[in-house]
């Protein structure tokens, strides 16, 4: 009778622990659906708002071509484009062409706006992941540091450093860089993503879009030095606003994992504090910083075009900033939606991955 009441009461366990994990996959999967549901009126907001407030401004023909056509002519290509029609007919139009992905033509050159989301937007993908490489380097280690000499001059030298590197303004970091390594002490070019020679020889065979790829390819290391040299400036002054705000993360985060009872029982067992902050703190401060990934790609993707035009970087940027100049609205529109397609979906992904590290984001 013992044995037998034992064993039932050892075999009672699995079935719990069966039930628990079939809930935490229920509240990983009803989590994962919402966020990718929201994924949606995000997007409608933001392309809803863009398109009536460009539509402020008039028709973007007219506020294209305005002055430089005929009456006449303006007029055919206002009805050819179907801007004399009721605004909330063009605005449904407009909607169901964007999920099918078509933005449009670009009225200053006749380009689809897909083709030069294509063309230039690699251009952009390549400077945003220069700077995040940048901001990772940079940022989370010195948030390390600060944390592992908190409360000491270094650590308040380096928190002003972050607040510097967050509050200066992308294209005026960009243009001091520009003076004092590119004019100054002439070490780094200051334009363009790569020498014309090099630009020539790597896309002589088509190519990814992607210089350093592309550069890598070719076998030639000395168009691959030319291309990261490039990129330097550029990079630095996009990956530096990042920095700034890992720096602080980091810090704030592994601070607050010293008062942890874990952290007590290795200060105990007289554990250093640099190996408790290598080893034991800094893990869990990672994943806020994994949480924010996805709004810093949104902050980089708006700095870029400062940055772009800045360092005549030609990417998506530079062309929103052309495009914005020349009065081009039907561009802005489609590149400022496609933006808000990216972001929505990359914090979706980002929201994701931290829900897979830390079960706490899903509840």
């Amino acid at each position: 009778m013992t044995s037998t009441a034992t064993a039932s009461s050892v075999a009672e366990p699995p079935p719990a622990l069966e039930v628990h994990k079939t809930g935490s996959g229920s509240a990983l999967g009803r989590y994962i659906l919402i966020r990718f549901l929201l994924i949606f009126p995000t997007v409608l907001i933001l392309v809803t708002l863009v398109f009536f407030l460009i539509r402020l401004t008039g028709d973007p023909i007219t506020a294209a071509l305005g002055g430089r056509l005929p009456a006449d002519q303006l007029a055919e290509r206002i009805h050819e484009a179907g801007y004399d029609r009721p605004i909330l007919v063009q605005y449904v139009e407009y909607l169901g062409r964007i999920f099918t992905f078509d933005f449009g033509t670009t009225i200053t050159d006749n380009q689809p706006v897909v083709q030069v989301i294509a063309t230039y937007g690699t251009a952009t993908l390549e400077l945003v992941l220069y700077s995040l490489v940048i901001a990772f380097i940079v940022g989370i280690p010195l948030g390390m540091v600060a944390a592992a000499l908190r409360d000491r001059w270094s650590d308040a030298l380096l928190r002003v450093s972050a607040i510097l590197f967050y509050a200066t303004p992308v294209f005026f970091a960009g243009l001091v860089a520009k003076l004092v390594f590119g004019v100054w002490l002439g070490w780094l070019p200051i334009s363009g993503r790569a020498s014309v020679r090099t630009e020539l020889a790597i896309g002589r065979n088509g190519g990814t879009g992607i210089y350093l790829i592309d550069a890598i390819a070719s076998g030639n290391p000395a168009y691959v030095q030319d291309v990261l040299l490039h990129a330097v400036l550029p990079a630095l002054t996009l990956g530096l606003l990042t920095a700034g705000i890992f720096l602080r993360l980091v810090r704030t985060n592994v601070i607050g994992t010293f008062n942890m009872p874990y952290i007590d029982a290795a200060r105990s067992r007289g554990v250093r504090e640099g190996r408790l902050v290598r080893t034991h703190a800094y893990k869990p401060a990672l994943i806020p910083i994994i949480t924010v990934i996805g709004l810093q790609i949104a902050l980089m993707l708006g700095g870029a075009v400062l940055t772009e035009t800045t360092f005549e970087w030609k990417g998506l940027g530079f062309q929103l900033a052309a495009y914005l100049g020349s009065r081009d609205f039907v561009a802005v529109q489609g590149i400022v939606a496609m933006i808000a397609i990216i972001v929505a979906v990359t914090n979706f992904a980002v929201d994701i991955i931290a829900a897979f590290i830390d079960p706490r984001v899903r509840y």
